[in-house]
This record gives structure tokens, C-alpha cells and sequence, in this order.
């Protein structure tokens, strides 16, 4: 106890789960920088960076909704999970239709990520305080409208690009 706050599942939890998200942006950032500035790209390089952050996205917010504990925030967080991997999904697929990535948000990965770790640390300041708000449904609110909003802005903007190809052909 510290304060009267348990440190196993009070601020110390919720503050290590903070730090984790960034270190996982980091190492994402590192990985990528290495890879691509540093010419040490291989083959299957891509399969393993999208796979791990693939699930990484799953892990965290859907632990964000069970930590809540509302069958709100789960439902809340397990959808924000699957827009977080429709996000990925249609950035991939766009990829592969005009040859370039399109990361543009507003509730893409870093967006994403930056909430969640706000949440955390919202939630560690509130229970230090004991004060009960439930942080991580709103936070989780947010990011799913977000994540729509994503979702539909890269897909319009793939579906101008690909009109904007098919018009400019030589036939």
C-alpha cells in the first residue's frame, strides 16, 4: 500500500501498462527505421512487423474494455479491436491496389495508441485519487468513432485514387 493505494493492480499497473504501450511504439519505430534506413530489410520483414502490431492492437484494447469491466467498455473494446485491424486492413489492401500506404488517421495506430496510453494514465491519476469515472469506456468511445472515421476516409480516398487511375489510362 502506498498512500492507501494497492500497488498490485492500482497505480503501479496502470502506469507499467502506459510505459508498455510507448515501449511498443518505440520498438514498432526502431524496427521500421532499422529496417528501411538502415538497408536491413529482408523478404519477410513486412509478415513480421504487421502480424505482431496486428495483435498487440487486439491484446490492448480489448484488455482496456475487460479492465473497465463493463459489459459496455468489453463490447466497447472489442469493437475498437476489430476497427483497429479493419484500419490495417484497408490501408494493406490500398497498398496493394495503388502501390503506397495511406496512415492517415484521425484514430490511426499512433492516434490509437496515444489514447490508450492516456487512458492509463487518466485511470492511475483517478484511483491515486480514488475517485471511480470510467475513463477507459469514454476513452474507448472516442477511439471507436475515431476509428470509423478512419476507416471511411481511407477507403474514400483509395476509392478516388483508383477512379483517378482508371481515368488517366491510355487506352
Amino acid at each position: 500500500m502506498l498512500f492507501g493505494v494497492p500497488l498490485v493492480g492500482g497505480l503501479v499497473a496502470w502506469l507499467l501498462a502506459a510505459t508498455f504501450i510507448q515501449m511498443r511504439l518505440v520498438c514498432n519505430l526502431m524496427d521500421g527505421m532499422l529496417a528501411v534506413e538502415g538497408g536491413l530489410k529482408t523478404h519477410n520483414g513486412d509478415l513480421f512487423n504487421e502480424f505482431p502490431d496486428r495483435v498487440s492492437d487486439v491484446v490492448i484494447l480489448a484488455a482496456m474494455g475487460y479492465a473497465q469491466g463493463s459489459l459496455v467498455a468489453i463490447a466497447l473494446g472489442w469493437i475498437a479491436a476489430c476497427g483497429a485491424l479493419m484500419t490495417a486492413c484497408v490501408r494493406m489492401h490500398g497498398a496493394t491496389l495503388i502501390g503506397k500506404h495511406d496512415f492517415r488517421g484521425p484514430m490511426a495506430k499512433p492516434q490509437r495508441m496515444a489514447l490508450a496510453t492516456f487512458a492509463c494514465l487518466a485511470v492511475a491519476v483517478l484511483r491515486f485519487a480514488d475517485i471511480g469515472w470510467p475513463v477507459l469506456t469514454w476513452a474507448l468511445g472516442v477511439m471507436v468513432v475515431g476509428i470509423a472515421i478512419t476507416v471511411l476516409r481511407r477507403l474514400a480516398a483509395l476509392s478516388v485514387a483508383l477512379h483517378q487511375r482508371q481515368t488517366h489510362k491510355v487506352p
